[in-house]
C-alpha cells in the first residue's frame, strides 16, 4: 500500500538544522561528504538486519526495507548527478518521482540482504566520485527540474541530509514497533 507522497521541497536543510534528526548539512564540509555516505550505509547494514525491517510502523510510513531501497537508489540517482555536473555545463537533473518508483520497483517485497549489499555498493561508487572532486569543481552548477539550483558542493551535501534523515524515521519506527 502507497504511503503518501512527501511532496515537501527539502532544499532547506542546505541553511539550518533538521529539527527531526538534527543534522545541519551547512556545517558539513562537502569534503567530509564522503565519509559520511559510507558510515549511513554500514548504519544501513545494521538496520535491515533487524527482524522488524519488513514492517511499518503505522500506515503513513515506510518500513525499514522500503527506506532503505529509496536510500539505494538516492546513492544511485546522486552518482548520475555528480557525473553530470563533472561532465556537463549547468546541467537540469531529469525529475525523479520516488513514490511512483517505491511502487512500480515493489519496495515493500526486496530482500532486506540484498537491500543492504546495494546500498554498501552504490554507497562506495557515490562515495569515490565524491573523493575525487576537488579544487573549482565544487563549485559547478546545476539545476533540479523544478528550478532548485546547486553546486556540487551543496548537492551533495544537500544529499547526504536524505539518508540520515531516513536512518533516524526507521530508528523511530522501530520504537513505535516495539
Amino acid at each position: 500500500m502507497p504511503i503518501t507522497p512527501d511532496d515537501k521541497d527539502w532544499t532547506w536543510v542546505l541553511h539550518r538544522a533538521c529539527p527531526d534528526c538534527g543534522l545541519d548539512v551547512s556545517a558539513v564540509a562537502a569534503t567530509e561528504v564522503a565519509d559520511g555516505v559510507r558510515a549511513n550505509a554500514v548504519e544501513w547494514g545494521r538496520l535491515l538486519d533487524d527482524p522488524r525491517a519488513t514492517s511499518r510502523p503505522s500506515e503513513d510510513q515506510w518500513s525499514a526495507l522500503e527506506y532503505g531501497c529509496h536510500v539505494r537508489d538516492v546513492f544511485r540517482i546522486f552518482q548520475t548527478r555528480v557525473a553530470a555536473l563533472l561532465d556537463d555545463d549547468d546541467p537540469t537533473f531529469e525529475n525523479w518521482d520516488q513514490d511512483a518508483t517505491a511502487v512500480e520497483d515493489r519496495y515493500a517485497e526486496q530482500d532486506p540482504a540484498v537491500v543492504a549489499d546495494e546500498i554498501a555498493e552504490a554507497a562506495t561508487v557515490l562515495a569515490a566520485q565524491i573523493d575525487a572532486v576537488g579544487g573549482e569543481q565544487w563549485e559547478r552548477p546545476g539545476s533540479r527540474s523544478d528550478g532548485a539550483r546547486f553546486t556540487l558542493a551543496t548537492l551533495v551535501r544537500y544529499m547526504l541530509h536524505d539518508p540520515v534523515h531516513h536512518v533516524w524515521d526507521v530508528q523511530t519506527g522501530y520504537v513505535r514497533l516495539g
